[in-house]
């Protein structure tokens, strides 16, 4: 592995130039480095951070790739890591062209991560180095306490998916409170409503004075506002300088919890351990953002890619590769789902109806088909609105908001279901249904979506660990119960208890005919049986599961 060489960074330094007079914003400082095709597969596996710590599964991973490789050898095309400065790797058999094209593709995705408020907490500092640093560190700490540390790796990795990803992210994306700002939100959040328990009607009667106050005298209105407060509470203020003095509550995740109030972490003998789960957690909320912004992330650089290489002139004589390379990262399955076709052809579609001002109150007004298909209002703010989304929205948000029957009706897609066909005795596919609201829905059940653990501190009681399941209509995975339990046992140095629903009955609304040598349903239809739920708590002691109805 070798950085490229000043031919190839010249030309990618002038791909920067074109990308940041099109409206891109990122870091002047990238590293580009040239790898062959396996090396490149072999960094994908260790989540594209070669500097990220060991751990068996790493290497696993890396010799099924290497297998792979052997039998299919194929490009890749690129990996690119979301650092300070930002990374990416290329083949090292890759024509100028091709370079061109994919460092497109790569500066969307460093304009993506650097603007995106999902990415906000990994804006400040290196992760690669901060993970060579914690790869050195567990290094160490294997050639003294050996094959514990691994143990420790496991049972944390059991439950990394359960990082509170969205509390982090609050901390950083809430504008910082001044001491006036944090003194108005106790008076009404707290002092108001939970100390002197006022009425509605006064509540709304104070918030109107203080908008009264503000529009009065401006920068003086607050000032003029609790003074009036004081002569009506005087001691409010002695009462709000005691509530600074408390810690605020914090929520905190299963492993924050752990690390906190764990008497078995706590011991001298098991301080060790600490650091470890400390890595696990902070690489986890590292990837976060990337696991919930897969579709908008890829299909932002495959829109870009094809947006400024088409208007680069170092496309002309390989037009037909272009095609060729760009159909066969952004085609559009028929089955399945291909997060770059979709995510690009979404921008486009949203820059189309922004460009003609159809996300416009006047528009959703018109109810005349033909009136709305003609409707162009010209605005030329469909970049901008790009731009907005790229900053603001995730993959469950632009989903959800954009994927209407206009977009479905127009790219001709569709949910497919599965049936079997009696006369051949196989599985064939089949349109199922063309709505948006079906295909919307088929999208966001592909979503990332973990489950989401409370700790009830109020039934962790005699050393035990109490965790809540907040039931959100998915069950959890059986398999995974046991091994987890035990891991958090361990950590928890106590017995740990589980509440959660599972599946108890599961009766179809419509009884069918069975066919004679046939034993498979003739319709994959999840719809088509009644689910009941019963809630269960498991308990985890010395290592063995338990299970109890509630």
């Amino acid at each position: 592995m070798e950085l490229i060489d000043q031919h190839t960074k010249k030309i990618m330094e002038g791909c920067k130039k074109r990308a940041l007079d099109a409206g891109l914003r990122f870091e002047d400082e990238t590293l580009e480095y040239i790898v062959s095709n396996r090396d490149l597969l072999e960094l994908t596996p260790k989540v594209m951070i070669p500097t990220l710590y060991d751990y068996w599964v790493h290497d696993v991973e890396v010799l099924k790739e290497k297998g792979r490789y052997e039998l299919y050898p194929n490009n890749p095309y690129e990996t690119v890591i979301n650092t300070r400065p930002a990374i990416s790797y290329y083949n090292d058999n890759n024509p100028d062209w091709m370079n061109v094209m994919i460092f497109y593709h790569v500066l969307g995705h460093i304009d993506f991560f650097q603007n995106n408020l999902y990415f906000r907490h990994t804006w400040d500092y290196d992760f690669t180095g901060q993970a060579l640093s914690d790869k050195r560190m567990i290094a160490k700490l294997r050639s003294e306490k050996g094959r514990w540390v691994d143990y420790i790796i496991e049972f944390s990795r059991g439950i990394d998916n359960l990082v509170g990803y969205h509390g982090e992210l609050s901390q950083f994306n809430l504008a910082p409170k001044t001491n006036s700002s944090k003194r108005l939100d106790y008076y009404f959040d707290v002092f108001l409503q939970s100390i002197k328990k006022i009425k509605i009607n006064e509540y709304v009667k104070e918030i109107e004075r203080y908008n009264a106050c503000i529009k009065e005298s401006k920068e003086l209105g607050g000032k003029a506002f609790f003074s009036e407060v004081l002569r009506k509470y005087p001691e409010f203020d002695a009462i709000f300088k005691k509530s600074l003095e408390q810690k605020p509550l914090q929520k905190l995740d299963p492993m924050q919890f752990l690390l906190e109030h764990s008497e078995f972490l706590k011991k001298e003998k098991n301080i060790w351990m600490k650091p470890v789960i400390e890595v696990i957690r902070k690489t986890s909320l590292f990837f976060q953002p990337q696991i919930r912004t897969k579709i908008m992330n890829e299909g932002w650089a495959s829109y870009w890619h094809e947006k400024l290489f088409l208007q680069d002139d170092r496309i002309e004589g390989h037009e037909v590769d272009f095609a060729r390379t760009h159909a066969g990262v952004t085609s559009m399955p028929r089955v399945g789902l291909n997060p770059y076709a979709l995510g690009m052809r979404l921008f486009f579609y949203i820059e189309e109806l922004a460009e003609k001002g159809k996300y416009s109150i006047k528009f959703k007004r018109l109810l005349d088909a033909r009136e709305r298909d003609q409707f162009d209002a010209q605005t030329g703010q469909g970049k901008d609105f790009l731009f907005d989304l790229r900053d603001n929205f995730n993959d469950f948000m632009f989903i959800n908001t954009f994927v209407d029957q206009d977009f479905v009706n127009q790219y001709k897609l569709f949910v497919a279901g599965r049936r079997l066909n009696q006369n051949r005795g196989v599985w064939e596919y089949y349109v199922k249904s063309r709505s948006a609201e079906s295909y919307r829905q088929m999208l966001l059940d592909t979503l990332y979506h973990p489950p989401y653990l409370q700790i009830q501190p109020e039934k962790t009681n005699n050393g035990n660990l109490y965790l809540l399941h907040v039931f959100e209509g998915k069950p959890l995975v059986k398999e995974f119960i046991a091994n987890t339990m035990l891991g958090i046992e361990y950590l928890w140095g106590a017995p740990v208890q589980l509440e959660t629903n599972e599946v108890v009955q599961a009766e179809p609304t419509q009884p069918r005919l069975p066919i004679p040598g046939l034993t498979m349903p003739l319709e994959e239809d999840p719809q088509a049986k009644e689910i009941k739920w019963q809630k269960v708590r498991y308990t985890m002691k010395d290592r063995k599961l338990s299970k109890e109805n509630i």
